[in-house]
């Protein structure tokens, strides 16, 4: 992106072609939806996933797909799915989720903060991811659907007078050269450290105005 420049682990390129999460409607109104990680064995298949409610599935039928370029791992998605006896799923679609990871401040050379829309944001209950529904403003460039950039900068890591730890956390956007003629819902992880803080507050700069939001952690 113009004028910004990042390491590969700490920003997300994307465009918004389609939405997501349409839980309860549509045509996968009888199925479940959850994000989830999705693990992937040696031969690249899908076999099983974990909800953010901790709940764990065997697929009933693995499966793979063209995003799915690394064996033995785990991917972050969002799974639309059938539940089935003695723990197991049948997989409807599934799509991977962008991940972000806080990174130092310095090591961005700017902190753009363009403002996006912003429909929800929670802490998983497992604790291990903050989620955020966004509401992204796009339109097509030289017949391409325009990029955003996404980023999560550390700003610093407080001690507070009991001794315990606040993390300050902000979303980074740049909207570039996309135009805003219409809006997509998309859906980000924000993947918390393993030595996580006891709290976090993340800053958002949306079209209502800047928001901060408090997670307590521990």
């Amino acid at each position: 992106m113009k004028g910004l420049l990042f390491p590969l682990s700490a920003m997300l390129l994307f465009s918004c072609t389609t939405d997501s999460y349409d839980k309860g409607k549509g045509k996968y109104s009888s199925t479940m939806a959850d994000l989830a990680d999705l693990t992937v064995n040696a031969d690249k298949q899908a076999v099983s996933f974990v909800t953010d409610e901790d709940d764990s599935y065997t697929l009933t039928k693995p499966f793979t797909t063209e995003w799915i370029e690394t064996a033995d791992t785990t991917y972050r998605t969002i799974i639309y799915y059938n539940k089935e006896d003695g723990g197991k799923a049948t997989p409807v679609q599934c799509s991977p989720i962008p991940t972000l990871r806080p990174v130092a401040h310095w090591r961005f050379e700017q902190l753009t903060q363009d403002p996006l829309g912003l429909e929800s944001v929670w802490l998983a209950n497992s604790g291990k991811y903050i989620n955020l529904g966004l509401l992204i403003k796009s339109g097509y460039v030289d017949d391409k659907e325009g990029l955003h950039t996404i980023g999560l900068a550390c700003d610093t890591v407080l001690t507070n007078s009991d001794q315990t730890l606040t993390a300050y956390y902000r979303l980074l956007h740049a909207q570039g050269d996309t135009p805003e003629y219409y809006t997509n819902r998309r859906y980000i992880s924000i993947l918390l450290p393993a030595d996580r803080p006891d709290s976090v507050r993340l800053g958002i700069v949306t079209y209502d105005g800047n928001w901060e939001y408090a997670f307590a952690l521990k």
